[in-house]
């Protein structure tokens, strides 16, 4: 077994959660009439007059001068939470006629909704903030994978036009020159409405918004209408929330519909962007990186290396141009292609677009936790990214197979308390894809961490009963075999845990690098990185 000192890095992160705490908002918001409010939303009327300045359902979130509401949850109803609330400065309460019964002796008004309050949520946070009009263009992405690296793409190529522009992805939120760090991939709708002032506030001239299936069921987007969004594929996922994968398409499809949205651009790389497209309520462009498929845009692939992969984009209306991006693999092409797309469909020029691409010789874009490349001057090709799911996982080796002359090394591990439906698929894809394969812990949550390995070792073992599969519980650990056992033609693939700077166990967030242990491991085996 490698021995390494890294060990001592890990310590247990603050109790308090910086990522929840930081939620933005308006600085300087407008107070509103809660009798007002009460009005527009038929709520039972307050028995006294206050002014308001936001509107929260995390107790922990509250603000003086907010609203909180208490909805019920997966274990626990909100109205549990109102003392923390008022404690914090909640002047009053929206919530079920269940929570009313539980706060008939509560300090402040308690005011109940007609429906389950999450339903009118979003449209009561658009009132508060007034997000319900004046707003900049706004795009919206859905899809399993590419998501992110599809939002980023959009924020970048705006911030090369020359826009200010916000963005709310799973990686990171911004409003401006403002970062704040993401939890849900989608914000609960108090918070987005929260931050889509505070863009506003900032004279954001775009807004980018990553949108799950989540989102869309537990009415997180309520209140929002986009411009254009973009759907980007689907595969195996979310099967612990979603009883099918019609049920987990039938989610997302409702982003495509005229109560959320103007237009769309949709990808036709998988079988269910056709499926969008026949469901879509709003005008639709399509997509496709595939030969054998037709669409009003295709992306053709060009060089791909370890740093970079080309492609044009060609539109028999609008055009073509020829680009890069920063990032090993096709699909990380075809998420830039639709990027692009989605902003001509919203007015911009095509050879505008063309015409900063040329100048600053590709997309300027950086997206935390994919495809991430650490920087080796001389030794392997290593990757880190944060993908967890089957499809992800096999593009990402089909990408590093086809930019490396020698192995391909894969290091991967699933989450606990998680859809447990996909481990199967996740083991047999990274098996096929690598030469050598290495399964460790990621972040086990309240799972026993070796039953998650076990899914994955034998699926990966039935996939090939050959291979060269290895099981190393700790993952410092499994990227020093990785590295070690890598020549310099090699791609070493850490796929699963980049993005974020813990690991989570039973409970608790415990300090680590993906990128730290990462270069520890290069270092550790002699070689060196281009920044050193």
């Amino acid at each position: 077994m490698v021995t390494h000192s890294s060990h001592a890095s890990r310590r247990t992160l603050p109790a308090v959660e910086a990522d929840t705490s930081r939620a933005s908002r308006p600085h300087n918001p407008t107070p509103k009439s809660l009798s007002e409010l009460s009005a527009s939303f038929s709520l039972t009327p307050p028995e006294t007059e206050l002014m308001f300045t936001g509107i929260t359902l995390a107790s922990s979130l509250v603000q003086q001068g907010d609203i909180y509401v208490a909805v019920p949850g997966t274990r626990f109803h909100g109205a549990q939470f109102v003392s923390e609330a008022i404690a914090r400065g909640a002047l009053a309460i929206i919530t079920d006629a269940v929570g009313a019964e539980q706060l008939v002796n509560a300090s402040v008004p308690v005011l109940t909704a007609p429906v389950d309050p999450r339903e009118i949520l979003g449209l009561m946070a658009a009132w508060t903030y007034d997000t319900d009009r004046d707003r900049p263009p706004m795009f919206g992405l859905t899809g399993t994978n590419g998501k992110t690296s599809t939002a980023h793409f959009l924020e970048a190529i705006l911030a090369q036009l020359g826009l200010r522009v916000g963005l709310s992805s799973t990686a990171e939120r911004r409003a401006g020159s403002e970062v704040l760090p993401s939890v849900l991939t989608t914000p609960e709708s108090p918070e987005m409405h929260a931050l889509l002032a505070r863009m506003r506030e900032v004279d954001v001239e775009a807004i980018v918004i990553e949108v799950s299936a989540h989102a869309l069921t537990r009415h997180r987007v309520d209140g929002l209408m986009f411009d254009v969004v973009g759907f980007t594929n689907l595969s195996h996922d979310h099967l612990d929330d979603y009883a099918s994968m019609d049920d987990y398409l039938a989610a997302k499809i409702s982003l495509f519909q005229p109560d959320r949205a103007r237009s769309a651009i949709v990808c036709l790389d998988t079988e269910a962007g056709q499926r969008v497209v026949d469901a879509a309520g709003i005008p639709v462009s399509t997509i496709s990186s595939r030969d054998d498929v037709t669409a009003d845009w295709f992306v053709d692939i060009g060089m791909e290396s370890p740093a970079a992969t080309e492609f044009t984009l060609v539109s028999e209306r609008h055009g073509s141009l020829t680009t890069k991006v920063p990032l090993i693999g096709r699909h990380m092409a075809a998420n830039a292609g639709l990027a692009i797309a989605m902003l001509v469909e919203a007015g911009f020029a095509l050879e505008d677009i063309a015409g900063v691409l040329t100048r600053d010789h590709g997309i300027r874009v950086s997206v935390p936790g994919r495809s991430t490349r650490i920087p080796v001057e001389h030794g392997p090709a290593v990757i880190v990214d944060s993908g967890h799911s089957p499809d992800a996982f096999a593009k990402l080796l089909e990408a590093a197979r086809r930019v490396t002359p020698g192995k391909v090394i894969m290091v991967a591990g699933a989450n606990g308390n998680r859809d447990t439906t996909k481990r199967t698929e996740m083991g047999q894809v990274s098996a096929i894809g690598s030469d050598i394969l290495i399964v460790t812990d990621h972040h086990p949550r309240d799972e026993d961490p070796a039953n998650i390995r076990r899914a994955l070792l034998e699926a990966a073992r039935d996939a090939r009963p050959d291979g060269d599969i290895r099981e190393i519980a700790d993952p410092a650990d499994a990227i020093r075999v990785a590295v070690s056992a890598a020549d310099a033609d090699d791609t070493v693939v850490w796929a699963g845990l980049a993005g974020k700077d813990y690991r989570e166990i039973a409970g608790e967030k415990i300090a680590f690098s993906v990128e730290g242990e990462t270069r520890g491991a290069l270092h550790e085996a002699g070689w060196t990185l281009s920044d050193d």
